[in-house]
C-alpha cells in the first residue's frame, strides 16, 4: 500500500519509537505469531499522557511501517490523522495496561495456536522447560469474559496482571509487557516457545518437570544470558534479518 511518510510530522524520538514498532509487527509476521489483522502491539509514546501508537486495523502484520501506525490517547482518538481505525477490542486491552504501568513501553499480544491451546488448559503453563522458567517466574492469569471490547473489563484486567510480565488470557491467547520493544519481542518468543514445548512434551511420555527453586532464581539467570541487556541483547541481530528480508517497514 503507498502511504504517505509522516516522518516529517513527529519528533526524532517518535520516528523512531514507530520504526521499532513496525519492525516488530514485520517480526511477529516472520515468526508466524500473526492472527491475520486480529491482534495487536502498541508502543506508549514518551511523557505523562498514556499516548501510545497501535497498529492501523485492516493491515496484515507484514504491511504495517512507520508511518500507517495510528497515534491514540486514552479516550481512543486519534492524535495524527489516518484514514485507518484502531481495532476496539485492542484499545481496550492495550489501553488498560498502558493506564496502570507506567513501567511498561510496549505490550504484546497474540492468538497463535500454542498459546491459545494452553490457555484452555486448566493447568496454564507447566514447569517443563527452560523457557518456561523465565514465564513462570513472572506470569499471570486472567479469565475470559468474551471479546474484550468493554471499558468495564479494565480494572479486572489490570487487577490480574497485577505486576508480571506475562498475562495468560484464558481461551483467548497470550500478552506479555515490556519496559521497550525489544523486551517484549523476546518475551513472546520465550512465551510462545514455552507453549509450544509443553504441547509438544505432553504428546509423549511422563512428563519431569522443573524443580520449583530453580524459578526463584531466573531472574538473575536471563540476566547473564543476555549480558544485562535483555531485548536490546538480540534485537539488532533481529533488525539485520528483517532488513534482508524487507526494510519496507522504516516508510
Amino acid at each position: 500500500m503507498d502511504i504517505p511518510s509522516i516522518k516529517h510530522l513527529v519528533s526524532a524520538e517518535e520516528w523512531q519509537l514507530r520504526v521499532d514498532l513496525a519492525a516488530c509487527y514485520r517480526l511477529v509476521a516472520a515468526y508466524g505469531w500473526s492472527d491475520l489483522v486480529f491482534t495487536h502491539i502498541s508502543a506508549r509514546l514518551p511523557g505523562p499522557e498514556h499516548h501510545f501508537l497501535i497498529n492501523p486495523y485492516g493491515l496484515m502484520f507484514d504491511e504495517i511501517t512507520a508511518s500507517s501506525l495510528v497515534k491514540v490517547d486514552q479516550q481512543c482518538n486519534k492524535l495524527i490523522e489516518s484514514p485507518f481505525p484502531v481495532n476496539p477490542a485492542g484499545f481496550v486491552i492495550h489501553s488498560a495496561v498502558h493506564e496502570a504501568r507506567d513501567d511498561v513501553q510496549c505490550v504484546l499480544h497474540t492468538h497463535t495456536r500454542a498459546g491459545v491451546a494452553v490457555s484452555a488448559q486448566k493447568c496454564g503453563v507447566l514447569p517443563l522447560s527452560q523457557q518456561s522458567t523465565f514465564v513462570l517466574a513472572s506470569l499471570a492469569y486472567h479469565e475470559y469474559e468474551g471479546v474484550a471490547f468493554r471499558d468495564e473489563e479494565k480494572p479486572r484486567l489490570q487487577a490480574d496482571m497485577g505486576r508480571a510480565n506475562f498475562l495468560m488470557l484464558r481461551n483467548h491467547g497470550l500478552l506479555v509487557a515490556g519496559k521497550s520493544i525489544a523486551d517484549a519481542f523476546l518475551a513472546m518468543y520465550t512465551f510462545e516457545s514455552t507453549c509450544q514445548i509443553q504441547l509438544s512434551a505432553q504428546a509423549g511420555g511422563e512428563l519431569v518437570q522443573v524443580n520449583p527453586a530453580i524459578i526463584k532464581g531466573v531472574s538473575e539467570a536471563m540476566r547473564v544470558q543476555t549480558g544485562g541487556m535483555g531485548g536490546a541483547f538480540v534485537w539488532p541481530s533481529l533488525i539485520r534479518k528483517l532488513d534482508r528480508m524487507d526494510e519496507g517497514y522504516k516508510l
